[in-house]
């Protein structure tokens, strides 16, 4: 399923730069979406848990390609985000029903733990 996506062209140490760069975003994240949701009302907590994944979606994208200008030379430095693309792409995103590809793929799955953490109770 994901055998032409962009992360098998990378070399192993690659791969697990890239993976550890996901795993501290995702930590990140799900930290913050922990730490934002004390003691708020439920419907507060998943607005929230759904603002920090649209934050995420936004802007990761940037911090990623800083990543690959690390690994890649010549890549030049460049604002590669541009305006949000709105809930509907969040949407899509939750639902799995983007691009079938890992980078979707694993930000659906963090939507969901965002949300997930957003609404457990501490």
């Amino acid at each position: 399923m994901y055998e032409g996506d962009s992360f098998f062209t990378l070399t192993g140490p690659q791969q697990i730069g890239l993976l550890l760069v996901s795993v501290g975003l995702v930590c990140g994240w799900i930290y913050a979406s922990w730490r934002l949701n004390h003691a708020k009302p439920l419907a507060l907590r998943i607005v929230v848990g759904l603002a920090l994944f649209f934050g995420f979606a936004w802007l990761s994208p940037q911090i990623y390609y800083q990543y690959y200008r690390m690994i890649i030379d010549g890549l030049p430095a460049q604002f590669v985000i541009g305006w949000p693309d709105g809930m509907g792409h969040i949407f899509r995103l939750l639902t799995f029903q983007s691009d079938a590809n890992l980078s979707a793929h694993s930000q659906g799955l963090l939507g969901w733990a965002l949300v997930i953490v957003a609404v457990l109770k501490r």
